[in-house]
């Protein structure tokens, strides 16, 4: 029986950046990023690729054809591919709230139109297989819940127009579920989103850390699913929360990024309160992250997805001296290669 080569392996590059700043620790340059993350090996195997956050200082979203293919060659020399690209829709990095006015709107296309360019490029110099570009909408939940239904349809009017000049280079979107996004911050609610956007190449992007507090109703207790008095030793309930949860997410997942958290929130830098990223061995973690991903990698039915080709790591806002330890990256990806054997497949290349 032939080991299991898919999904796709990778890392994500961004907790080089996100979280840091002047406010916080400084930025780890890509080039230390795709080292670690091509240096690591358990038995023999090692990651596929690595996830891109289109910012400086790892990419600039206006890079030019030439820092283009220097990206690809960074990958291609280390044996890795490029999955994934994050959009910077945010405010500060030249986008604007999804929900905001016709300016900002705009604002928020346009980053996803250069973010296609990119990943347009990408693809034509082999480097990108597969992935999706990833975006948010750029907006605290207090500001949404001040007009639920009419800032829904805002962002959704503004996903629409995303999807359409992804579509027009060849892609699609994931919404990222993560409860510091207004509209997107409760499960029920992000499924309402994605309804109201009504476009075939718009998806959910799921974080195992994230979506964890979805069922805690962080910033969105009326969509809480675990009870007030849950206990984290009563796996029981937890995994019916966890089914009911998939269940409603699952089909619109497109993107997953695989991850532990202790039940907290956490910030750091510029980066509002969200999910915990702990590290993958993690006594606090409250997931049992190698079965707890099947329920986003398989159907009720027991049947994989195979809604994607790679899954990614994503370990946001580690400090710089844990990111800087090999053996970090060790650790995750064999976590990661048990999701793998436990919920993936073979195909011949």
């Amino acid at each position: 029986m032939q080991e299991n080569n898919y999904p796709k392996l990778h890392n994500a590059s961004w907790p080089g950046v996100v979280g840091k700043g002047p406010d916080s620790e400084p930025p780890i340059s890509i080039d230390t990023m795709i080292d670690l993350t091509a240096k690591a090996e358990v038995d023999g195997v090692k990651f596929d690729g690595f996830d891109l956050f289109l910012f400086d200082p790892h990419m600039d979203i206006d890079a030019s054809d030439d820092a283009i293919k220097e990206m690809a060659d960074k990958a291609q020399s280390r044996n890795l591919n490029i999955g994934s690209l994050v959009a910077p829709v945010w405010t500060p990095t030249g986008g604007g709230s999804a929900m905001g006015s016709k300016e900002e709107r705009a604002q928020f296309v346009t980053q996803v139109r250069k973010s296609c360019r990119i990943a347009k490029k990408l693809r034509e110099l082999g480097v990108r297989p597969n992935g999706l570009i990833r975006i948010d909408s750029s907006v605290d939940p207090a500001s949404w819940a001040a007009d639920p239904v009419g800032n829904t349809k805002l962002i959704a009017q503004t996903f629409r127009e995303a999807c359409d000049v992804a579509a027009d280079f060849g892609e699609s979107l994931a919404a990222e579920g993560e409860i510091c996004w207004g509209g997107m911050h409760g499960w029920k609610t992000m499924v309402e989103t994605l309804e109201a956007v009504d476009r075939p190449n718009i998806g959910f992007q799921a974080d195992m850390a994230h979506t964890l507090l979805y069922m805690l109703g962080y910033n969105k207790p009326d969509e809480r699913i675990l009870p007030e008095d849950f206990k984290w030793e009563d796996r029981e309930t937890f995994i019916a929360g966890l089914k009911k949860l998939t269940a409603a997410l699952r089909p619109w997942t497109t993107d997953f990024h695989v991850a532990q958290n202790d039940g907290t929130v956490f910030g750091s830098g510029s980066h509002d309160k969200t999910g915990r990223h702990c590290l993958a061995n993690d006594p606090n973690g409250k997931l049992d992250i190698a079965n707890d991903a099947g329920y986003w990698l398989r159907n009720e039915d027991g049947s994989l997805t195979k809604a994607f080709k790679h899954i990614c790591w994503d370990g946001c806002m580690f400090p710089n001296d844990v990111m800087m330890q090999q053996q970090t990256w060790n650790d995750i990806l064999a976590t990661m290669i048990k999701v793998r054997q436990q919920h993936g497949w073979y195909e011949a290349e």
